[in-house]
């Protein structure tokens, strides 16, 4: 490959266009020292690989949010247009999985990896977790050369954000925080220092100002948010739009979390970055038992909810749009976990993964771009000393049920160990090789199902 001369180097000031970018990743993958010495002296590996290219990532975390509340995922008694249009003009998956609870979900979407190896499979045993040992997403990004923030709920994972990497934060105590009148809602810290909640203040609107503050002092180099909503967990409070007497306030919630949406996406196109910004709309568990009977699609339920191991306790909304790059009005029924987001946006970010770690994310972002590749074949949740292994068509749980998925996500078939049916036979042999290889037993389950205190085992890698 020919090294371009001194004289055509670009200037600082210009706009590199997609061909340039291109010839100069090219020359720098060529490995040659005459390329490296060229990407070096003229300053473009530092100026134009750790910046040029990358998308900002924005991920947004809905709190007890399952797809049978989407408006795009067909729910029949909440709309949601302003999440829907994230579905229009960029792709909705339509099996993407994380554990069934809070505390693991965000455990696994941070580190890229199971419960079993991190020791966070429940509720309690997320907050033992330690930067020494886990690598989260920021510090992954951090090198690559953005900028990173947390705002909103930390909740059951330990510290703060600022220890696990990010550079900036907004935290608040416990979850669904919204308003001063709440035990948690009294006071909320930034980067640090300790805030006073004031009387008629809207913790998700102080949460969308800081969001935006922060997106408008760093547009100008790639930057990653994770975006962890109050809505819509309980404690479930009129909003700031709601009627007195005339409204019912969970669906006030979710029209409110809508609109927020609708507001992010407006201040991403003032701001001139929306053509150069992913924005990942994802929910940590599924919904609510108490309110999953009202949400039906087509008139029907959803088999399970928060907190249950059937698939509406972690069957949940997956939306990916990065204009003219994510294929526009695209659903996918590629398989997701939550563990493939660290992967993921280590690649679209050039980033290397952390060394030393066993990563059990599979990166999608050939998805994202519209290309071909590689996806995963099943999807691993656990819960405590529970877990399954799923495919497209297929569960196999870690006491050996099998189950037909054919009329999920409504029905969960069982099919018997003696059956000879030769697909559910196939399936069990190919799903329990999966469980095989993961071992699950083997790194550090939980010995009081899901909720109590976990067994103190040896930490794998």
């Amino acid at each position: 490959m020919r090294i371009p001369e001194a004289n055509e180097l670009t200037s600082e000031k210009r706009t590199m266009n997609r061909r340039e970018f291109m010839r100069i990743a090219g020359v720098v993958a060529a490995g040659t020292t005459a390329a490296r010495e060229y990407a070096l002296g003229s300053g473009l590996l530092s100026r134009t690989l750790l910046s040029a290219g990358k998308p900002n990532i924005l991920f947004i975390l809905a709190d007890d949010y399952g797809t049978n509340e989407v408006g795009c995922y067909g729910a029949d008694n909440y709309k949601t247009p302003n999440i829907d249009q994230l579905a229009q003009g960029g792709i909705r998956f339509t099996h993407a999985y994380t554990p069934s609870l809070c505390g693991p979900s965000r455990a696994t979407i941070l580190t890229g990896r199971y419960g079993f190896r991190t020791g966070a499979s429940n509720q309690a045993s997320t907050g033992r977790m330690s930067p020494s040992v886990e690598t989260m997403i920021p510090t992954v990004l951090k090198h690559a050369g953005y900028v990173t923030s947390s705002i909103g709920k930390w909740g059951q994972l330990p510290l703060g954000p600022g220890d696990f990497g990010f550079d900036d934060y907004l935290r608040y105590r416990g979850s669904g925080i919204y308003w001063n009148t709440q035990a948690n809602g009294r006071t909320y810290v930034v980067n640090g220092e300790t805030r006073e909640l004031h009387d008629k203040e809207y913790m998700p609107d102080l949460m969308h100002k800081h969001l935006v503050d922060f997106i408008t002092k760093h547009k100008d180099k790639p930057f990653y948010v994770y975006y962890s909503l109050s809505h819509i967990h309980g404690e479930i409070l009129p909003t700031p739009d709601s009627v007195s007497g005339k409204s019912d306030d969970y669906t006030d919630n979710i029209v409110y979390m809508d609109k927020l949406v609708g507001k992010l996406t407006a201040e991403l196109d003032r701001l001139g970055i929306r053509e150069k910004t992913l924005i990942v709309f994802f929910g940590d568990n599924g919904t609510v038992g108490g309110r999953s009977q009202r949400a039906t699609i087509g008139g029907k339920t959803i088999s399970g909810s928060k907190g249950s191991m059937l698939e509406g306790g972690s069957l949940v909304p997956l939306l990916a749009n990065w204009p003219k790059t994510t294929p526009a009005g695209k659903v996918s029924d590629h398989m997701v976990d939550s563990t493939d987001f660290l992967p993921t946006f280590a690649e679209l970010a050039g980033a290397q993964l952390p060394a030393g770690k066993i990563i059990d994310g599979r990166s999608f972002a050939h998805t994202l771009r519209g290309e071909k590749g590689e996806s995963r074949e099943w999807v691993f949740i656990q819960l405590g000393s529970k877990w399954y292994v799923r495919d497209a068509g297929w569960k196999l749980t870690q006491s050996g049920e099998l189950y037909d998925m054919s009329e999920s996500p409504f029905t969960e078939k069982s099919v018997p160990k003696d059956s000879k049916d030769a697909a559910a036979v196939e399936a069990r042999t190919r799903l329990q090789a999966a469980l095989d290889r993961l071992n699950p037993a083997g790194g550090i389950p939980d010995d009081g199902g899901g909720k109590k205190r976990p067994a103190k085992r040896k930490r794998r890698k």
